[in-house]
């Protein structure tokens, strides 16, 4: 693989608290999800591949160059594209003025071409009739696409996005979709989640991270294969399971090692995470 992203030995402390411990990693073309609960340092390790942050300890190299310096560093943010998780939009502004300051920081300098290129990604991501109307009127959802249109500015050649589809509905996560599939085909995409069924419809590769530490980094194909032969369904939670749910049919359906005659299940992305993170047993959820 030929990565765009290359992180070796890298950790990030907030004073008595560990968010990063020599996380290596390697992120090429094509869409990567990284995958973790609630304070696993998803963020940390996305501000630090955004140049947002620097690292305590380790080496870094994004888009071939080093963040670290502050030459390498700009010319990173000219070819990066970037949603944190609070996007910090100014309310006041309507969506187009907002994109448009933002491209004129990304050094836009032609007014035409740059209203042009405002207007192509407000459109991308389904919000050209909602362009002069202000941001403090828009709906959360349509808050965070102003986010994702001011990160594809540029047609950027990495793409950094940290929980990208919260607060988007059904149909604008579909759109959310859409838009990654129709990037170019030597994009790079970051993007970090906690949903596991956002791995399954947008990643090729994945990251699971869970207290500061990389433990699974391959194929979606591949986390789901972690939990091949250990899913199982049975009329009540398993003694032996990992992890158990009832399901809308009304049996369990457990996670874990299985005991002889089990009713196998095929495993899916989420089946692997749940045994990678060692997940306390949840009943009474949906599968």
């Amino acid at each position: 693989m030929n990565a765009s992203v290359e992180l070796a030995g890298v950790a990030k402390r907030f004073r008595a608290t560990v968010a990063l411990h020599d996380v290596s990693v390697e992120i090429g073309t094509g869409v990567t999800g990284l995958l973790g609960p609630n304070g696993a340092g998803k963020t940390t390790l996305l501000r630090i591949v955004a140049t947002a942050l620097g690292q305590d300890s380790g080496t870094v190299r994004v888009l071939g160059r080093d963040p670290a310096d502050p030459a390498d560093r700009l010319e990173i943010r000219r070819r990066l594209g970037y949603l944190p998780q609070e996007s910090g939009l100014y309310s006041g502004f309507t969506a187009f003025a907002f994109v448009d300051y933002v491209a004129v920081l990304k050094e836009m300098t032609d007014r035409r071409a740059r209203h042009e290129e405002v207007r192509r990604v407000l459109d991308v991501v389904g919000l050209g009739d909602r362009a002069h109307q202000r941001i403090r009127a828009l709906s959360g959802g349509m808050r965070r696409r102003v986010g994702l249109a001011q990160a594809l500015l540029g047609r950027p050649e990495l793409l950094v996005l940290d929980e990208p589809t919260v607060g988007l509905d059904p149909e604008q996560r579909l759109r959310f979709r859409e838009v990654l599939a129709g990037l170019p085909p030597d994009t790079t995409v970051l993007l970090s989640t906690h949903l596991t069924e956002d791995v399954a419809a947008l990643c090729s590769r994945v990251v699971v991270i869970d207290h500061g530490s990389v433990l699974f980094e391959g194929w979606t194909s591949e986390l789901a294969a972690v939990a091949d032969g250990r899913v199982w369904d049975a009329e009540q939670p398993a003694p032996g399971a990992a992890v158990a749910w009832r399901t809308p049919e009304g049996r369990y359906r457990n996670v874990g090692d299985p005991p002889p005659g089990a009713d196998l299940v095929p495993a899916g992305p989420e089946h692997g995470y749940l045994l990678l993170t060692g997940s306390q047993r949840v009943e009474e959820v949906a599968s």
